[in-house]
């Protein structure tokens, strides 16, 4: 809203005399002095938000004096952004003139940046409703205990240390909101707010409470344990006697504290609704627990407690039953008499058994016995008819009960890391089954009726004995994805590696069952690395050609030759050689990982002239991106010097090295024993003579024998279509089986590269290469633009391709746009190793982490650049080896220490939100160092014992020893450095839990993958030229879907794709577009550095307090049509949507996520 606008609002509003005034939301940086105007005016809304996060906000840093004469204000309404406070009201100061707002009762100013109130405050003496919560208060102000008829003050997300002995005079506060804050004890004066009804406390540093408490008679709530991310820094290891004086109380939260028993007295808060006790140390319970006949829920999740008292079944009013993660041994017998119970979970405790009894819990619809000592099931279990959720996984079963198949119900049932030799056939009798989990037993068959489990939708076989597959498999048409993985399949690992098209798994399977369909493939990679110079490219060519003659001349290899080789195989069958020549300057390495892959034969060159060649390096380096992969020692003898290596050291070191070759390449010695060894040790690879169907062999050599670099994908489909394959979807499997073996490269999800085939790879990389060990391009350390590329790419080969080359560098992670500068690139390492300039650090109260490697591959920290550039400082402080994060809300250093095969990665964060930060920080490097095979790397924390806190080097702890130091219920560890006790959970608490991501799949999946880096765009297939999507519209039919993409004018300039018909598709689509537009009226100001923080606050804020709209959506995800619902295309499809929303330039940010998300639905996913 404009100036004028609001100034037209206000006339308007004096005019008619109204009460109310809602202007939240209109973007207002100022309000004039004419709001004075509005003497009628009862309430005025300039910023709101709710607990179902309808965010309404401005940007105001300051109030008019003339809010003053608003005398007939009963509510003012000024709150902040809660998520992302730059996008909101920051308010630092108040006028004195609030003062004159005699009548106000209701005063909300959350979520701005005051540190003190006006001294004039004092006069409101009509307020009951005071929110001062996220703020910057480190104290009380004493003018608030002037303000008597207050019944609710809200002071959580301070900085407050101690409440001074003057909150008494509050005498009508009903609810004190005083969590996440510094307090490590409460006046005992506190217990003098005798009308208080609901205390919170949750996440301070309490250590004791009051012991008057009790004294608090209409006390209802009392929390003291966790936040909603689980964070608490309360150590209450008692509790006060007085507490059970409470009889009011209904529910008790002290979760996450170090209590190692319950009082006896516990029982006498007979109105007791709720008890959440998880994450303390119990050992016991009190039998005076039963003596709560009110509770209906208590949470009992990871304590100490080895048996439950039988007597606990006198709580009839009980639904569901938390006892995870305890060393329970046995259940009581009479656990049958619950009979409201419909959820028990006992997941991670010690069961070797369970009661018979247990199948009279007939309103049970979840049970969790997951990792527990099961040998066998009752074999009633089938009794239990309202069950939907069984999950039985790490346990000791080797066999199932044929009742199993009564459990008509069921839904989803978990049997994985068990003994299970077969399953009984009764099991196809579980008609309602949509996911069934059987990895890792010791299946040799499936029934051959499986296929009458019509609604399963998951199925997950990895890692069993199974050889071959039931014909009626094909006929599980809900299916959506198989996992069969680890199991001798006649199947190439390249299909298997995409659970999530099991047709195409089934048509490749089938077919390979039809020795007349089929060619076996002989066919794989020999990649020959090692340093520039050694001789890689000669041993390429001799191997091709033993009478080539080397030239001492010839230019060193700048990216990647690939030759062929043939060699008839001692089975007859022509074996082809794909011959990949590496590069082996250092700038080249970061792109290594993009084409050393696994089963694949390598060969390191070593120059016997040189004795720098880092053996550690390369061997290590093989094994990060090619597994287990076969390794020969090619030691080339130049000037007839013998080369010196520890060959025993290094094979005890790198047990995949095979032989030691001696070679002089120059006179060709040693040459046919190379030849011999490629030839045995390429062959005993495991993918060797697999079959794969004639027509898939025909598309490649007929790819193969085109001279091109590359194709439009009309003419792959056309190609296809020639050489006998018809089936759209076929051709796209087929591009995507030659895109994993490297053949070609299909970058099918990816919005500019999937118009076209790279035939070559090599020529791919090469265009990278040259960009990258451009001279200009490196004394300008790394920064480009688009004229630069169009001299570098100026040859014919690359003629109109620049586009799709340099997105293939954005996807490599080798550069990223420069926010504000059209068309001008960073290539972070050619940047200078040292900052830019000095910059300043405020280290106090830092968030710290580590990553230690055992070895360090290079440019991680660059990928997490060009992953996170938007929150680059300045878009300044950033350097090979580091960079300064700022997202507004907190600061984040992060720099990577290179030594010889080991490294480090120190990561220490401020500002008010740094958790959040920290978590995103983590999720990006954990997902680069999960795209190595073998990488061994430790997280650290800092110790924050008093002595270590005050240290500039504080002793760390590894994380994985203080997940240990949990799992054995040891919740102290002791620092080596002050040799003081520190408890684990303060420690583990900087870490955010991975549950802050775990909306894409349930799980802690990786958010946040930076798949598009500019403003979401739409490419029309004929023209190169891109749209903005900030005014699109599209049109959602119910008979065919078409996602239409309109200019203002209304002229189409992209249709992207059509959808088969489905009656639902509609209301699935409609509903994900309807959340989003909601979330754009709630939040119209976000900002693109703060929007994703902001769209994962509301889908946290969905899963955790309206778990039904939760399910509604899911089902909505889950009612979309076949070739939409597939839950990997979903997951990318979230991710699209996730990245639009961070990076998108205009006004309608969640709107446009929408047409993100229904884009990366027609992406074929990774």
């Amino acid at each position: 809203m404009t100036r004028d606008e609001l100034l037209r609002v206000i006339e308007e509003a004096a005019r008619t005399g109204a009460k109310e005034l809602d202007l939240a939301g209109q973007g207002l940086t100022e309000l004039p002095p004419e709001i004075g105007q509005l003497t009628e005016l009862e309430t005025l809304v300039l910023g709101t938000w709710t607990a179902d996060r309808k965010i309404r906000t401005n940007r105001l840093t300051s109030l008019p004096p003339e809010i003053g004469l608003l005398r007939n204000l009963k509510s003012l309404q000024i709150a902040g952004h809660p998520i992302n406070p730059s996008q909101g009201n920051q308010l630092s100061e108040l006028p004195n003139s609030i003062g004159q707002l005699q009548n106000l009762t209701q005063l909300y100013l959350n979520s701005n940046q005051l540190s003190e109130l006006p001294s004039s405050i004092v006069q409101l003496q009509n307020l009951t409703q005071l929110y001062l919560s996220s703020n910057q208060f480190s104290e009380l102000p004493n003018s608030i205990v002037q303000l008597q008829n207050l019944t609710q003050l809200y002071l959580s997300y301070n900085q407050f240390s101690e409440l001074p002995n003057s909150i008494v005079q509050l005498q009508n506060l009903t609810q004190l909101y005083l969590n996440s804050n510094q307090f490590s004890e409460l006046p005992n004066s506190i217990v003098q707010l005798q009308n208080l009804t609901e205390l919170d406390l949750r996440n301070n540093q309490l250590s004791e409470l009051p012991r008057e408490i009790g004294q608090l008679q209409n006390l209802k709530v009392l929390r003291l344990g966790e936040d909603i991310f689980g964070r608490s820094s309360n150590q209450l290891s008692e509790l006060p006697s007085s507490i059970f004086q409470l009889q009011n109380l209904t529910k008790l939260d002290l979760r996450n504290n170090q209590l190692s028993e319950l009082p006896r007295e516990i029982g006498q808060l007979q109105n007791l609704t709720g008890l959440y006790l998880s994450y303390n140390q119990l050992s016991e319970l009190p039998s005076s627990i039963v003596q709560l006949q009110n509770l209906t829920e208590l949470d009992l999740r990871n304590n100490q407690l080895s048996e439950l008292p039988s007597s606990i079944v006198q709580l009839q009013n009980f639904t569901e039953l938390d006892l995870r993660n305890n060393q329970l041994s046995e259940l009581p017998r009479e656990i049958g008499q619950l009979q409201n119970l419909t959820g028990l979970y006992l997941r991670n405790n010690q069961l070797s058994e369970l009661p018979n009894s247990i199948v009279q819990l007939q309103n049970l619809t979840e049970l969790d016995l997951r990792n527990n000592q099961l040998s066998e099931m009752p074999r009633e279990i089938g009794q239990l008819q309202n069950l939907t959720e069984l999950d039985l996984r790490n346990n000791q079963l080797s066999e199932l009960p044929n009742s199993i198949g009564q459990l008509q119900n069921l839904t989803q049932l978990y049997l994985s890391c068990n003994q299970l030799s077969e399953l009984p056939s009764s099991i196809v009798q579980l008609q309602n089954l949509t996911e069934l989990d059987l990895r890792n037993n010791q299946l040799s068959e499936l029934p051959s009726s499986i296929g009458q489990l019509q609604n399963l939708t998951q199925l997950y076989l990895s890692y069993n004995q199974l050889s071959e597959l039931p014909s009626s498999i094909v006929q599980l048409q809900k299916l959506r994805y198989i996992f069969l993985e680890g199991n001798p399949l006649p199947v190439i690992p390249e299909v298997l590696v995409n659970p999530y098209q099991p047709q195409a798994i089934f048509d490749f399977y089938f077919t390979t069952q039809n020795p007349n369909a089929t060619d076996d493939l002989y066919e794989a990679k020999f990649l020959i690395i090692g340093e520039g110079g050694a001789g890689k490219t000669s041993l390429a060519k001799k191997i091709q050609d033993s009478n080539y003659k080397l030239d001492p001349d010839e230019d060193p290899t700048h990216g990647i030759d690939v030759v062929q080789w043939r060699f008839e195989h001692p089975c007859g069958q022509d074996f082809r050689v794909n011959i990949w020549d590496f590069g082996g300057q250092e700038i080249h390495h970061q792109t290594h990982q993009f084409f050393l892959t696994e089963r694949s034969l390598y060969a390191l060159v070593v120059d016997t002239r040189k004795e720098n060649t880092d053996f550690p390096y390369w061997l290590s380096s093989i094994e990060l991106f090619g597994g287990d992969s076969p390794v020969l020692v090619i030691e080339n003898e130049k000037g007839d010097r013998p080369c010196n290596v520890n060959q025993q050291q290094l094979k005890g070191d790198f047990a995949h090295i095979k032989d030691f070759l001696p070679t002089n390449l120059k006179d060709g010695r040693g040459l046919a024993q190379i030849k011999d060894a490629i030839q045995y040790h390429i062959s005993r690879l495991d993918h060797v003579g697999t079959p794969v169907p004639k027509l898939w062999a025909k598309v490649r050599y007929a790819l193969e024998n085109d001279a091109r670099n590359t194709i439009e994908q009309h003419e792959y489909f056309e190609l296809c279509q020639r050489n006998g394959v018809a089936d759209r979807v076929e051709m796209l499997r087929i591009s995507d089986f030659l895109h994993k073996l490297g053949i070609c490269l299909h970058f099918q999800d990816d919005r500019v590269l999937k118009h076209i085939v790279i035939l070559r790879p090599e020529w791919a990389t090469n265009a990278v290469y040259a960009v990258t060990t451009n001279k200009q391009v490196a004394q300008a350390k790394g920064h480009f633009t688009d004229a630069d590329l169009a001299k570098i790419w100026r040859d014919e080969q690359y003629r109109n391709l620049g586009d799709e080359l340099l997105q293939l560098m954005e996807k490599f992670k080798l550069c990223y746009p420069i926010p504000g500068l059209q068309g001008e690139y960073i290539a972070p390492q050619l940047l200078d190793f040292s900052p830019p300039y000095a910059y300043d650090w405020d280290s106090q109260n830092n968030l710290m982490l580590r990553y230690e490697y055992e070895f360090m591959p290079k440019g991680i920290v660059t990928q997490l650049i060009v992953r996170l550039y938007r929150w680059i400082e300045q878009q300044q402080l950033v350097w090979r080896s580091g960079v300064v994060l700022n997202n507004g809300r907190a600061r984040a250093e992060v720099l990577e220490t290179y030594r010889p095969y080991k490294g480090e990665i120190k990561i220490r964060v401020s500002g008010l939100h740094s958790k959040e930060l920290l978590s995103v920080i983590t999720n990006e490097i954990d997902e680069i160092n999960g795209s190595f095979q073998k990488i061994i790397v430790t997280k650290k924390v800092p110790c924050l014992c008093e002595e270590c806190q005050d240290d500039r080097e504080p002793h760390f702890f590894k994380l994985q020893i203080l997940d240990n130091y949990l799992n054995k219920r040891r919740y102290d560890i002791t620092c080596d450095k002050s040799c003081l006790d520190v408890p684990v959970r303060r420690l583990t608490d900087a870490v955010l839990a991975p549950e802050f991501f775990s909306y894409f799949e349930g799980k802690a999946e990786n958010a946040l993958l930076d798949r598009l880096k500019q403003q979401h765009i739409e490419y029309h297939p004929d023209s190169p030229q891109a749209q903005t999507m900030s005014n699109s519209k599209y049109d959602i039919k119910a008979d065919v879907v078409q996602i239409i993409e309109t200019t203002e004018g209304g002229n189409v300039i992209a249709i992207e794709k059509k959808y088969t018909s489905d009656p639902q598709v509609k209301e699935s689509l409609n509903t994900l577009i309807d959340f989003l537009k909601t979330l754009q009226e709630d939040c119209p100001d976000t900002q693109p550095e703060n929007a994703a923080e902001v769209l994962n606050a509301e889908i946290i804020h969905i899963q955790t307090h309206k778990p039904s709209r939760w399910q509604k959506l899911r089902q909505q995800f889950r009612n979309l049509p076949k070739d939409l619902r597939d839950p990997e295309r979903l997951k990318q499809a979230s991710k699209s949507a996730l990245v639009q929303v961070a990076t998108d330039l205009t006004d309608n940010v969640f709107v446009n996520a929408g047409i993100a998300f229904i884009d990366g639905l027609s992406a074929e996913p990774d």
